[in-house]
């Protein structure tokens, strides 16, 4: 029968693990707390702007709009749990209860998994959209809520299941280097999801590079096509181009260091990048919502409208206004052509 040490401390895990735990402040962890917070408090506004703006303009109550909603309220739990991580962090990390230890860990778990699967799943709408030619997916409301719950559901059984059993409680031999109280084969089945969906997105997105670049050719060779599709296709490749290089970058460091924990690897000293790595990954729910949405002109004229909201208090949208737009938008949808924020 197993001995599992339910009654020990969180030091006794790390201990057990090899991985430093101080007991004072020193210069390095202090940098890397202000540094956290301040990337936190940053990802929570921008990604809050985002969903502010979604909300308040009837012009994103669209899939792809809502999709990008739930990216940007993944990104923001993840502002919050990394925000909670800094909190918890350093010398204060000794006096942890293991309970409290696991909400830390499910709280980035969660969070980060939510960010990567929304991810999949705007790739994967935006190849729909791109190659049936619609300005926007046929997906209805109900669809694409059952699609945000799948990911959330999703996102908090991989986030909770260390917690409920897959752990090394019971099995010190078994736990991993930067996660003391996690088993090294949950490290790498976590690593290895994420891997492939990241494989998958970047299948879909060159897929869509690829045919943008052949319908681009084919385009120049004709002059009677319609201008505003031209620049839309030449924003699709930059926003594409964006959008792979920005999560390779992001991603795959922490990927890679946590899969190599996983499989027990002795000479690697991922201890030494650990912080580094997350912090990166934490920065990719910056990102997101700088590539989803400032290359969205219309989402950028929200922006200024919320940000000076002081200034515009007094003036609200007019019946000619919201005609026009519904106008504008109705034209666009009946000729077939690409707008702008179909580049997202």
């Amino acid at each position: 029968m197993k001995h599992c040490f339910y009654n020990e401390t969180v030091g006794f895990f790390y201990n057990n693990s090899r991985k430093e735990l101080t007991m004072h402040w020193r210069t390095k962890d202090v940098l890397v707390v202000a540094l956290g917070l301040t990337v936190s408090v940053i990802v929570l506004l921008t990604n809050l702007l985002v969903i502010t703006a979604i909300i308040i303009n009837r012009r994103f109550h669209y899939p792809i709009y809502y999709l990008l909603g739930n990216l940007a309220a993944a990104d923001l739990f993840a502002g919050i749990a990394y925000m909670f991580l800094m909190f918890h962090t350093g010398p204060r990390t000794a006096g942890l209860s293991l309970k409290t230890w696991f909400i830390r860990q499910s709280l980035l778990d969660t969070s980060l998994t939510a960010s990567v699967v929304n991810l999949l799943a705007i790739a994967v709408e935006r190849h729909q959209t791109v190659f049936a030619m619609q300005l926007h997916s046929k997906m209805s409301n109900q669809r694409v809520m059952i699609l945000i719950f799948c990911i959330w559901v999703t996102a908090l059984l991989l986030g909770l299941i260390p917690s409920y059993g897959w752990h090394c409680l019971c099995a010190l031999e078994k736990c991993s280097s930067m996660a003391p109280l996690y088993s090294r084969s949950y490290l790498t089945f976590w690593a290895i999801s994420n891997l492939v969906i990241f494989l998958i997105m970047v299948v879909v997105y060159t897929h869509i590079f690829i045919y943008v670049k052949r319908k681009m050719t084919r385009m120049s060779k004709h002059t009677s096509f319609h201008p505003r599709y031209k620049e839309t296709m030449i924003s699709l490749v930059k926003t594409v181009t964006i959008i792979l290089s920005a999560f390779v970058i992001c991603w795959t460091p922490g990927q890679v260091v946590l899969l190599l924990d996983g499989l027990g690897c002795k000479s690697c000293n991922v201890l030494a990048v650990e912080k580094y790595v997350l912090l990166l990954a934490e920065i990719n729910s910056l990102i997101n919502a700088i590539v989803y949405s400032y290359r969205d002109n219309e989402m950028r004229s929200t922006f200024r409208r919320i940000l000076c909201f002081v200034c515009y208090r007094n003036s609200k949208y007019t019946p000619t206004v919201v005609k026009l737009n519904t106008t504008d938008r109705g034209t666009l949808s009946q000729n077939g052509h690409f707008t702008v924020d179909s580049s997202i």
